[in-house]
């Protein structure tokens, strides 16, 4: 019996943000389901309503209450995008302050298959502590996106970012 799979998409707060649709729509045409869950600060960056009507899921960005159901199915695959310089260091670190660190320190643990697509500025990108803590996570099977950062104030602008990269990443067989 054939079942859809379940995509978490982690979202950040960036300029790009609001253009998951593109994500979640590439990942609904392949005969996936997809919920979101945002950093607290990337709600402020997203059309939460539209979001939620075109994946039928509520967006998350805060844990649950004890006693109350769980929202989203469990993952079979997380997609980090955007993911931004304060996000992945976190992570890398182990912490867990925002419900997106929790899952995503969790999904580690228990093995989801994970994409980070970075969208953060060339000199974020330049400190040592990313290019250590990107080490980190692609020690851990994280499988990283191949956008270039952009020069600092470049603008907000999304060119060439490849919000499809982490579905290609993500498919069976296509790491290593």
């Amino acid at each position: 019996m054939d079942k859809k799979s379940f995509l978490y998409v982690v979202v950040c707060a960036s300029g790009i943000a609001g253009d998951v649709g593109t994500l979640i729509t590439a990942a609904q045409e392949r005969n996936g389901d997809v919920g979101v869950v945002a950093t607290p600060q990337a709600l402020g960056f997203l059309d939460v309503e539209a979001i939620e009507a075109q994946t039928g899921y509520p967006i998350r960005s805060a844990w649950r209450k004890p006693g109350e159901a769980r929202p989203l199915p469990p993952a079979d695959a997380i997609a980090v995008a955007p993911a931004t310089f304060n996000t992945a260091d976190k992570w890398a670190a182990g912490i867990s302050d925002t419900l997106a660190l929790g899952i995503l320190c969790e999904a580690y643990g228990m093995g989801v298959p994970i994409a980070l697509l970075s969208y953060l500025n060339a000199a974020q990108a330049a400190h040592p502590a990313y290019r250590q803590n990107l080490e980190r996570l692609t020690g851990m099977g994280v499988l990283l996106g191949s956008h270039e950062p952009d020069r600092p104030k470049a603008g907000e602008g999304a060119d060439g970012f490849r919000w499809t990269e982490a579905l290609y990443l993500l498919e069976p067989g296509a790491a290593g």
